[in-house]
């Protein structure tokens, strides 16, 4: 239980569990979105259709036998990927965003490049034994 707590309390977790439940009610934004404002312009454009109902019926619902309809819903298929890449682009410019932020707020030193590490003791010896060596 102290394991759990411990993981449970670290900061990682919890902005991770944050970025979680942002993205799930960023996903339901840009669905409601594509669903309500993109898609009837170009439903109306394509002939006043709703672009969500297109599908191809591979067997139509009888109501007499309590059969449901089943079909392939290319319609809403469009809308995901419509979705999807809206999301993508969305995302695209957060991080762009934030690059652009981190950049400017980046001191000289970070941005240098670190220094050689100094060789450690055994490395040294071992130059100096392959010098010796090679004077041989």
């Amino acid at each position: 239980m102290k394991e759990f707590k411990k993981f449970i309390s670290k900061g990682n977790v919890i902005e991770l569990a944050v970025g979680l439940i942002m993205a799930t009610y960023f996903g339901a934004i840009v669905k409601s979105l594509v669903n309500d404002i993109i898609m009837p312009p170009v439903g109306k454009l394509i002939g006043g259709v709703d672009f969500a109902s297109f599908k191809y019926v591979i067997q139509p619902a009888v109501e007499a036998e309590g059969t449901a309809e089943i079909a392939i819903r290319y319609g809403m298929f469009v809308n995901t990927i419509i979705t999807f890449l809206i999301v993508a682009f969305a995302i695209f410019l957060v991080v762009k965003f934030y690059n652009k932020i981190k950049d400017t707020f980046e001191t000289e030193e970070e941005k240098a490049p670190a220094p050689p590490a100094k060789p450690s003791k055994e490395e040294v010896l071992l130059t100096e034994i392959r010098d010796l060596l090679k004077k041989k």
